[in-house]
């Protein structure tokens, strides 16, 4: 068999490094060696640079800590708190005691009672005249006509009339005896007899006496009728004894067709019942 020639060997190799991707060198002979084919190869990406961490910041002090975990007060109870100020004056309004609205000859009695405290006491507990406190008013005179006629005529005009006594003759503890208190007499009290009062002022102090210092309900089934008639902001003898139209001469006389006559008022004096 006929060997084969060099040049056919070489072409073959050549070809075959060719498909392979291989380029020829150039050898001793001139002829370009069998070298590897270059390949393109792309070159990695550097690797970004990391910027170094600042420091941590310094802890933060021990009452900066306490503020920041203390507990927070909800949204609402600020709204809340915020009321606070209106609901502690509702509250004061709540508890504050209703102020007593006088009118009428009770009003006018209350002022007029300063000039009988000196006596009496302010708060009619007595001294250089009688108590009039905690009843005793109502034991002396049940009926209010009498206690009107005793303050108006004063116990000068029982004395000289020969009357030893006063008011109910039958009083719980006694009847009082005209002098039988330190000697001291109840001055007049009428115009009629140089006192310093009128007739609607006398009205209004008694209503003062028997109602706010002796203490009778004005409710009670014993005292609404007398005070209605008597003591109310609308008394009908109280407005006519304020303007004039009567006085305690001829009240009886005027009101005779009351439910309850006023009988025993008048500027005599007269024992209780007469």
């Amino acid at each position: 068999m006929a060997g084969i020639p060099e040049h056919l060997l070489k072409r073959a190799q050549e070809a075959r490094d060719k498909a392979a991707g291989k380029t020829p060198a150039s050898d001793a002979s001139g002829d370009a060696p069998n070298l590897p084919a270059k390949t393109s190869e792309t070159k990695p990406a550097p690797a970004p640079q990391v910027a170094s961490a600042p420091p941590p910041p310094p802890p933060d002090p021990s009452y900066v800590v306490a503020a920041k975990t203390r507990k927070k007060i909800p949204f609402w109870a600020m709204a809340t708190l915020s009321l606070l100020p209106f609901w502690a004056f509702m509250y004061l309004l709540a508890i504050k005691p209703q102020e007593k609205i006088v009118e009428g000859p009770m009003a006018i009695g209350a002022g007029v009672y300063g000039t009988c405290a000196g006596c009496h006491g302010s708060n009619g507990a007595g001294g250089a005249g009688r108590a009039l406190y905690q009843g005793e008013v109502l034991k002396t005179f049940p009926k209010i006509e009498d206690m009107l006629n005793f303050v108006y005529a004063g116990s000068q005009q029982f004395i000289s009339a020969g009357i030893k006594v006063y008011g109910d003759p039958n009083r719980e503890g006694g009847a009082h005896e005209t002098l039988s208190y330190n000697g001291n007499p109840m001055p007049q009290q009428g115009e009629k007899f140089g006192g310093g009062l009128t007739d609607a002022e006398i009205l209004g102090v008694v209503c003062h006496e028997r109602y706010e210092i002796s203490g009778a309900d004005e409710q009670s089934e014993q005292w609404k009728s007398e005070y209605e008639t008597w003591c109310s902001p609308e008394s009908e003898i109280f407005l006519a004894l304020e303007n004039g139209s009567v006085n305690y001469d001829n009240l009886a006389e005027t009101y005779a067709a009351l439910p309850n006559p006023p009988a025993n008022v008048g500027t005599d004096a007269r024992p209780a019942g007469k």
